[in-house]
């Protein structure tokens, strides 16, 4: 999302990018209106979703793989679980070989882009993208659409990392860089600890830490979107 679309709101970025893009996927992710921000948590689908990228920048780096779990009813569901290497035409790079052990015979046996990111919208239709540091996700998601589609991604997102942080200033806690992320949040919410680069497994992992932050954050249950929305 744009600075622009920052300052206008998301509803007027969802109908700037509707008008956009063309039929497709995207389109009707993009038809289908934002939950009102009083909603209760535990009525909305939440999908977890983790990408793991040579890099972080979505112009010239490319998508290794993507996972995704849905939570429903603030419960995870693994029978939705989704894990996808994608298909690479340039040699992978040693240092993400390392980092996601995925390699370039995997990549080159992976389902090319245009291919899975349809799916990936249809999860996400009527539902809420949900991911730790979301902006990676986002920034990945989005530039993949606008190459495929001819407008960009917006949908309502739920960052974990940012929730944590608002979190630890509210109650006046020192916030250091390394204690949001992903893995230290989970040890200090007492999650069990998973392998991490493994975008499913992340993916499971941000699930899990949000199920643990909406406890924290409003212990009786009733937590609404408006509470944890980035927008």
């Amino acid at each position: 999302m744009s600075w622009l679309d920052r300052f206008t709101g998301p509803e007027r970025a969802r109908q700037r990018a509707l008008r956009q893009v063309r039929p497709g996927p995207l389109h009707d992710l993009l038809a289908q209106p934002w939950p009102e921000r009083t909603r209760l948590a535990r009525n909305a689908r939440l999908i977890a979703l983790d990408i793991e990228a040579t890099g972080l920048d979505p112009i010239k780096d490319h998508i290794v793989s993507i996972g995704l779990v849905e939570i429903v009813d603030m419960a995870v569901l693994l029978e939705t679980a989704l894990y996808q290497v994608l298909r690479a035409d340039t040699p992978m790079p040693q240092d993400s070989a390392v980092i996601h052990q995925i390699t370039d015979d995997r990549c080159r046996a992976g389902l090319p882009l245009a291919q899975v990111i349809p799916e990936i919208l249809q999860r996400l239709q009527g539902g809420i993208l949900l991911a730790h540091h979301a902006w990676v996700e986002q920034g990945f998601l989005s530039t993949a659409c606008q190459r495929l589609y001819g407008a960009p991604l917006v949908v309502p997102t739920i960052d974990t990392q940012a929730l944590a942080q608002r979190l630890m200033r509210n109650r006046n806690q020192f916030v250091a860089g390394t204690s949001l992320r992903l893995f230290n949040l989970r040890s200090y919410y007492r999650l069990p600890r998973y392998r991490a680069h493994n975008a499913l497994s992340d993916a499971l992992a941000t699930a899990e830490l949000f199920l643990a932050l909406a406890a924290d954050i409003q212990p009786d249950g009733d937590l609404r979107l408006g509470q944890v929305l980035m927008h």
